[in-house]
């Protein structure tokens, strides 16, 4: 059986788990999922860690679940020159009963903006939604965003709290063509709405100049999250320096999903040019898109 059967959550690798988790904790309402653990050997396999010493710490908004990593010794650091056009750019998207509220909250863990001028309401063609982004301690970059109507804001309506969960997971990439065969080939997410974003407000938004952006909404079988695919038109994207991050480097993020099964999900993806690598058992494989962004397949349980 090809394909994913379900979006976990995200991963983010980090310099140090409990300063991301005060930052996660305080400043947008997660919770720890527990103890900081050591990462299995099958994840440390795929991701080509094996022998590195690693923890993990996963915590919980809601349903939904972000998966902390720290390695020693670390890779590259998040790059100082940094842009939302970059490929490097995954942001995760935070539905909030009250963006006003979020902010108040939001701002004490001290968040470096990517947005300028505050929050921002986008125009009807652009989804209407309220939204803010900002990069947490590491450089990675988190939306905070408030739908206002629609299916969108039917989702989340009796999620409790300020902070509702994760609502998706947005990735830059370069070639959009390249990017749409990965996602709704192998790994089988479906093309679910595509729309076209600019205006002075997504340049506020976006912290770049007069962007142009196509916006591609990818559905995975189980609803939330889900998946954005960000192409800029313009300005055009300009990738850092080097090597695309591997899981070691501060810079990477990672979709992670299950699978019924990881080796047949491994062999489509390499079948198709895209590098995929298995752990010994057979339970996980890791693997990259085309400008980098990491896939984390775990076995489905049953």
């Amino acid at each position: 059986m090809s394909g994913i059967s379900a979006l976990l959550g995200v991963g983010r690798t980090v310099a140090d788990l409990d300063r991301a988790a005060a930052f996660y904790r305080d400043g947008l309402g997660f919770a720890a999922a527990g103890a900081p653990e050591p990462v299995p050997p099958p994840l440390l396999e795929a991701m080509g860690l094996r022998g590195a010493r690693a923890r993990r710490l996963r915590m919980r908004l809601g349903g939904q679940e972000i998966d902390l990593l720290a390695v020693d010794p670390p890779g590259r650091p998040y790059p100082a020159a940094r842009a939302a056009t970059d490929p490097i750019f995954q942001h995760v998207a935070i539905p909030v009963r009250d963006m006003g509220a979020a902010m108040a909250r939001l701002g004490p863990a001290g968040p470096e903006p990517i947005s300028r001028g505050g929050p921002q309401r986008l125009p009807a063609s652009s989804g209407g939604v309220t939204a803010y982004k900002f990069r947490d301690p590491d450089g990675h970059p988190v939306e905070l965003i408030h739908f206002p109507d629609g299916p969108a804001a039917a989702r989340w309506a009796d999620a409790p709290g300020l902070f509702l969960g994760i609502d998706h997971s947005a990735l830059t990439v370069s070639d959009l063509a390249a990017a749409l065969a990965f996602f709704t080939g192998p790994l089988g997410l479906a093309l679910a709405e595509r729309g076209l974003n600019r205006g002075p407000e997504q340049e506020r938004l976006d912290g770049v100049p007069d962007p142009e952006v196509d916006v591609i909404g990818l559905a995975p079988p189980s609803p939330t999250p889900h998946v954005e695919l960000l192409h800029y038109r313009r300005p055009a994207a300009h990738p850092p320096a080097g090597a695309p991050p591997g899981p070691r480097d501060r810079a990477s993020t990672r979709l992670v999903v299950s699978a019924a099964d990881p080796a047949g999900l491994a062999a489509a993806l390499r079948a198709q040019g895209h590098a995929a690598v298995l752990s010994d058992d057979g339970s996980t494989a890791y693997a990259a898109g085309p400008d980098g962004h990491g896939i984390l397949v775990l076995r489905a349980a049953g």
